[in-house]
């Protein structure tokens, strides 16, 4: 068993040296060691904080973008609304503005038929005045043309007068 079990003067030069290690460690290496873990754990939950503090502000600015979004669909909408109703009204004017001409067109048009027939008409009459007259003249003419016919007509229209 000789070999397993380490002889008396090991395992105090081993404890001496152990102890060596640890005094010169605690003294030199111990605090700077545990500054650098101090630091690093600083650095590590500041940098989980400003993780932290940047996602409430990515959920800020994209509660702020929707707002802003819809904000803008909804003046998008308006205007879209205004512009339909614009037009509506500018459609609905054009076809009264177009109806009224049309009506005064039209009764412009008929008038002017109408004055057109009384001016056809009356040149008709005067037409078919002239006309009896002229065949008037000529039959009496023809008529006339011998002197016993003419006292005949004269004595039929005196008696024709004195009847009445």
């Amino acid at each position: 068993m000789g070999l397993v079990t380490p002889g008396l003067g090991l395992i105090i030069w081993t404890t001496i040296a152990f102890l060596t290690v640890l005094f010169l460690l605690k003294k030199f290496a111990w605090k700077p060691i545990m500054t650098a873990i101090k630091n690093r754990e600083e650095s590590i939950e500041n940098a989980l904080k400003a993780s932290e503090k940047a996602m409430a502000e990515m959920e800020n600015i994209k509660s702020n973008a929707e707002k802003e979004a819809k904000k803008a669909r909804e003046e998008r909408d308006a205007i879209l609304k205004e512009a339909r109703d614009l037009k509506e009204a500018i459609v609905g004017e054009a076809k009264t503005k177009a109806t009224a001409e049309a009506d005064r067109i039209i009764n412009a048009a008929r008038e002017t038929i109408k004055n057109e027939k009384l001016a056809a008409i009356s040149e008709l009459k005067n037409q078919v005045a002239t006309l009896s007259i002229e065949i008037a003249e000529k039959m009496l003419k023809s008529e006339l043309s011998a002197e016993n016919k003419q006292n005949t007509v004269i004595n039929s229209l005196v008696d024709d007068i004195n009847l009445n």
